[in-house]
């Protein structure tokens, strides 16, 4: 059963719901009201979301999924229209949908991606955590004792100019569990966690980190905007 919270105070002045459930949400569950909620964003008749959950363990296969990384189907495994490869998730990690509205935020998916890494980067420095982009390699990283790691990655849909999908960020995953798979198709990379850098692994610390630069990710992504005016 999921436990939505709706806290206004977060909205940033724009018309954006913020929830966040408390208990793990089915990825079914989770993805058929996302779909239907980007369908009612694109035909104007609902708010835009920004959703904070957690799944039960499971592995996702993005449009670039190649089945050979997919090394030990040990929980289900999940299709999905996001881009990207093979990822998990699961108790312990932060997931986040973005139901956007691009068409009213410059129409830019590359601004949106990258203001999106920028987001996230800046919400884990809050908590401590350096974190970093790597031009041409999709995601956050970090470092792990001097050993480059990832913590975070990224997939999105935009349909209609409307956003779905979004992040996972590892706060206190369970990281043996990427072992069935290879981890967004780059081998020679570890992944690590917020608890492994030994830097906590609290849910809330790292909301309200994501709360804090909410003004600044969404005026990012209108930058495309002022730039055609």
């Amino acid at each position: 059963m999921t436990s939505p919270r709706t806290d206004p105070d977060t909205d940033g002045g724009d018309d954006i719901e913020w929830r966040i459930s408390t208990d793990p949400v089915p990825y079914p569950e989770a993805l058929a009201m996302m779909e239907a909620r980007a369908a009612a964003v694109a035909a104007g008749s609902a708010r835009e979301l920004i959703w904070l959950l957690e799944h039960p363990p499971i592995y996702t296969a993005g449009t670039s999924a190649d089945p050979a990384e997919l090394i030990d189907p040990r929980f289900p495994v999940f299709a999905t229209g996001r881009g990207g490869r093979y990822t998990y998730h699961g108790p312990g990690q932060r997931v986040g949908y973005l139901v956007l509205d691009l068409a009213k935020r410059g129409r830019d998916i590359r601004n949106f991606i990258g203001s999106l890494e920028n987001w996230l980067i800046e919400a884990l420095g809050l908590i401590d955590v350096a974190a970093y982009a790597v031009p041409g390699r999709v995601g956050i990283w970090t470092s792990e004792n001097g050993t480059e790691a990832k913590i975070g990655a990224i997939g999105v849909r935009v349909r209609r100019w409307v956003t779905m999908h979004g992040f996972s960020v590892n706060i206190a995953t369970e990281l043996s569990d990427f072992a069935g798979i290879v981890p967004c198709g780059l081998p020679e990379f570890p992944v690590t966690s917020v608890k492994k850098l030994g830097k906590g692994g609290d849910f809330k610390a790292f909301d309200t980190a994501l709360v804090s630069r909410l003004g600044h990710f969404l005026d990012s992504l209108s930058l495309s905007i002022e730039n055609e005016a």
